[in-house]
């Protein structure tokens, strides 16, 4: 009987299989929007999404203009924490105030959880 090597996942590639998982049990819906983070190296960006519409309601990111000049990086935690910030402002004055917290497969930790404390300061609700 062979032997057959287990075949390791790329990192990328089992933070997708981690994501589909939990979009499984995680929709947005027109009362509660998801509200989806990534993260690259470089920028953090956040969506406000109905999925069953299949609609970006509010979106921002590090790379926005008028946050370029102010951040250093758009990988950090501060460029999380505006994003947040910004997030929840937008999200706000579009008449959401609930939503469902989408991590997209990242741990819970770091900017993906800076992203969300920024977030809930700025008055949404999960």
């Amino acid at each position: 009987m062979a032997v057959v090597p287990i075949r390791k996942l790329t990192r990328g590639a089992h933070r997708r299989q981690l994501h589909r998982r939990v979009r499984r049990q995680v929709g947005g819906t027109p009362e509660r929007p998801r509200l989806a983070v990534f993260r690259s190296l470089r920028q953090v960006y956040a969506q406000v999404i109905d999925d069953q519409a299949g609609r970006t309601l509010v979106s921002a990111s590090s790379l926005d203009a008028e946050y370029q000049k102010q951040l250093k990086t758009g990988g950090n935690l501060a460029a999380a924490k505006l994003v947040g910030k910004l997030i929840g402002e937008r999200a706000r004055a579009a008449g959401i105030s609930k939503v469902v917290f989408d991590r997209g497969g990242y741990k819970y930790h770091g900017r993906v959880k800076a992203l969300a404390d920024a977030a809930r300061e700025a008055g949404l609700e999960f």
